[in-house]
């Protein structure tokens, strides 16, 4: 039986998680997500989209 998880649902536990852990702070991790937004408004979103689904594509085929 295959699970399929959202990828935003899956980055957000990982951040979660190293913030709890202490591994990464509460500021660096919102500089990160804002970086996020405003990255996906420009002309890299589509090519950065892209490559991650040729990624997960490559990894579900093995």
């Amino acid at each position: 039986m295959a699970v399929s998880i959202s990828g935003v649902a899956l980055l957000g536990i990982v951040v979660f998680i190293l913030i709890r852990g202490g591994a990464v702070r509460l500021g660096p991790a919102l500089a990160c997500a804002a970086f996020g937004f405003f990255l996906a408004s420009t002309g890299a979103a589509p090519l950065i989209t892209d490559a991650i689904g040729a990624v997960t594509g490559w990894i579900a085929s093995i």
